[in-house]
């Protein structure tokens, strides 16, 4: 089942005629060039780095006069009592190494199953690194792109007062229905959310780039049907962020009577899913960097999101995904 990233339009600015891009000396594609307010000077959307999505709903300052610059944010302190902190890990050592052993039975037992069972392709829960060192260097790096981005660390869908209650998410409201995750791959889930509680987290890196900004590498070798990650936050009805200029907004319910659509809203409580960025869908360069599969799925009578590998990803390989459903609402043109 395609799904999308919700991503609202903003209404266009109005333009002079004489207004050009700073970055780039033209005038052209008006409707994408946004105007700092405090210096009115002009810039394309797509000319800033990071790229922006959308005009902003508010005001909007252009990166000198925010004194904002693509320097890599500073980083999060690699002091074990600190990560642990900040991840509310709760483990021992002990259990880390029955984890990982239990990874590696089922992966086997996976294995032999798709010797026989060519057909029905099982989903493969995460490998995370052995290295004690190097899972908490992972970690501070996504501690990191969180302080950066002003949100706290979650693992879980979480229900606010004022905004959607657990009640409705329910995939029955779905249109066109929903497909339930089976319950093997339901207690591969499970072995992935376990896991991360101990504080062994997916063997990805959270990295800086001055053109895309936060986004995710593999540190070591993935195979093709792993579970990367669920994409977790605030849920909420889709009529209540209809003018909400988050860029990050991930379609939960496409209920058939849109009052009844879910949105995870990531922006105050997340995860790393909120730092892998989507491909450029417009050209075939950017359709062969997907390597990432979201789809929604009926978990135990609630709508889940989950970011599943599509192909074998290699150690270093940036994870990219589609942003656009069916619907190809989200502009991603200008995407690098």
């Amino acid at each position: 089942m395609s799904l999308k990233r919700r991503r609202t339009h903003a209404p266009k600015p109005a333009l002079d005629y004489d207004v050009i891009c700073e970055h780039c000396s033209s005038g052209d594609s008006p409707a994408e060039l946004l105007l700092c307010d405090k210096c009115d000077r002009g810039y394309h959307l797509f000319c800033l780095r990071p790229i922006l999505p959308s005009v902003p709903k508010g005001s909007w300052l252009c990166p000198s006069c925010s004194h904002s610059d693509t320097k890599k944010p500073k980083s999060f302190p690699l002091v074990q009592t600190k990560i642990i902190d900040f991840f509310r890990i709760k483990r021992s050592s002990e259990e880390t190494l029955t984890s990982i052993q239990d990874v590696r039975k089922k992966r086997k037992r996976g294995s032999s199953v798709a010797l026989l069972k060519k057909k029905k392709r099982k989903l493969l829960p995460f490998v995370p690194t052995e290295d004690p060192k190097r899972r908490l260097e992972q970690m501070a790096s996504l501690a990191t792109a969180l302080m950066a981005t002003k949100a706290v660390f979650s693992n879980e869908l979480t229900y606010i007062p004022g905004m959607a209650p657990r009640s409705a998410n329910c995939p029955a409201l779905e249109s066109g229905g929903m497909q339930v995750l089976s319950k093997e791959d339901t207690d591969t889930l499970n072995l992935c959310r376990t896991m991360m509680k101990r504080g062994e987290c997916p063997p990805l890196m959270v990295v800086f780039d001055p053109l895309e900004g936060f986004t995710v590498e593999a540190d070591r070798f993935i195979r093709d049907l792993t579970i990367i990650t669920e994409y977790v936050g605030d849920v909420d009805f889709l009529k209540n962020r209809e003018n909400d200029d988050g860029d990050s907004m991930m379609t939960l319910l496409s209920a058939s009577n849109p009052s009844q659509t879910l949105v995870i809203c990531p922006d105050k409580r997340s995860n790393i899913a909120r730092f892998i960025n989507g491909i450029n869908n417009h050209t075939p360069e950017g359709k062969k960097k997907q390597n990432l599969k979201c789809v929604r799925f009926d978990v135990n009578g609630e709508c889940r999101v989950l970011l599943i590998a599509n192909r074998d990803i290699s150690k270093g390989e940036r994870l990219y995904y589609d942003y656009n459903g069916y619907e190809h609402e989200y502009p991603t043109e200008h995407f690098v």
